[in-house]
């Protein structure tokens, strides 16, 4: 690029004046030409360094889609696994609910057979209670009718221990009321001394067989033994066989006939036997007092037989066996009461558990069926 001049020989003024030097003419074109030189060099550079950054950012965005693409990825695995997950959680529940309706179906069976254990030990238990208690009731029953019939306490009074512990034995406790009444009479019956009105009852039947054989009092004008009467004696038996004149001075007036004192003596005892059974304590110290009159006034004081029979009036006056007839038949009553009140109890529970038992079979058969249609 250097201008290549021809040299001319002008004059040293005019070259003085108007032409430039030549060395200063190829220097700013030099520099013009080096600054262009690195104007492109600075935008070379400029250029690489922009191309070389954008080199970057594409090599670091690619680094980002591959992650993206891969978070991509993983995020697809993750719903594919949380949608395997939710069908892995779909089928247990129904599993679950399927074992849950099942178990529901075993407890429902599980109930009706303890149901029906329930019902077989009950009825077996009041197999049990139920002769337990007829027992108790013919005790009971046989206790009154020997009372009432006889008048025998000692045997009602057994009769009522026996039952006492028979339906001790009974399992149900709602015949405790029974028990109750039966406490009662016991103690009523026991009130009245049955061993003593026992006693008192056989002594008035000794005593009132023993009665014809006890020795009257002698009358004073009648020969003692077997002495032979006198001539006068024999007149007057002769003469008082057609005629007899006497008058009441206060004698026994039954020494002339003794079998109407020992009869008297005999139905103030049998009146004492027949109010110990009465229960009428007033009738049979009226009895005795008068039978232990009799035997004061007609029969002979001295004779051991006599005075032995009077000591025994003495004690039958003294005896314990006292108070008035109990009432028996209120444990009898409440027994059938709660025996009736029990068997209705019986029939409607045997009625209601078949009801129960038909209505339940239709819905534990649903119950088995429905777990089924969700399983996969």
């Amino acid at each position: 690029m250097t201008n290549e001049t021809t040299p001319t020989d002008p004059s040293p003024a005019t070259s003085h004046r108007s032409a430039p030097p030549a060395p200063r003419r190829g220097g700013g074109a030099l520099a013009v030409a080096i600054l262009f030189s690195l104007a492109a060099l600075g935008v070379a550079g400029y250029t690489a360094w922009t191309v070389w950054g954008m080199r970057e950012d594409l090599g670091v965005a690619n680094g980002l889609r591959g992650q993206v693409d891969t978070l991509q990825a993983g995020v697809d695995g993750m719903r594919e696994e949380s949608a395997n997950l939710r069908r892995r959680l779909g089928d247990a529940d129904a599993v679950n609910r399927s074992a849950r309706e099942e178990m529901l179906g075993v407890s429902e069976r599980t109930r009706n057979l303890e149901d029906a254990v329930a019902n077989l030990s009950e009825r077996s238990l009041s197999g049990h209670d139920a002769m337990l208690l007829d027992e108790v009731e013919s005790l009971l029953r046989m206790a009154k009718e020997r009372f009432a019939l006889f008048g025998d306490a000692s045997g009602a009074l057994s009769a009522y221990d026996l039952a006492d512990k028979t339906l001790a034995a009974v399992n149900d406790s709602a015949f405790a009321a029974v028990r109750q009444d039966l406490a009662a009479e016991r103690e009523a019956l026991a009130a009245v001394a049955p061993v003593a009105r026992a006693n008192d009852l056989s002594t008035l039947a000794d005593l009132r067989a023993q009665l014809p054989t006890l020795p009257l009092k002698r009358d004073e004008g009648k020969p003692a033994g077997d002495a032979q009467p006198g001539f006068w004696q024999r007149a007057g038996s002769a003469l008082g066989s057609i005629v007899r004149v006497s008058h009441d001075d206060g004698s026994p007036v039954a020494l002339a006939d003794e079998r109407i004192a020992r009869e008297l003596a005999s139905l103030d005892v049998a009146h004492a036997e027949a109010a110990v059974l009465a229960y009428d304590d007033v009738g049979r110290q009226a009895a005795l007092k008068r039978a232990d009159a009799a035997l004061n006034a007609y029969f002979d004081g001295d004779a051991p037989a006599v005075q032995a029979a009077r000591s025994r009036i003495t004690t039958l006056l003294a005896s314990q066996a006292r108070g008035s007839e109990p009432k028996l038949g209120a444990a009898l009553t409440e027994l059938r009461n709660l025996r009736s009140v029990h068997a209705l109890q019986g029939a409607a529970s045997v009625a209601h558990p078949a009801t129960a038992g038909s209505a339940a079979a239709p819905a534990h058969a649903a119950s088995i069926a429905v777990p089924h249609e969700g399983t996969p």
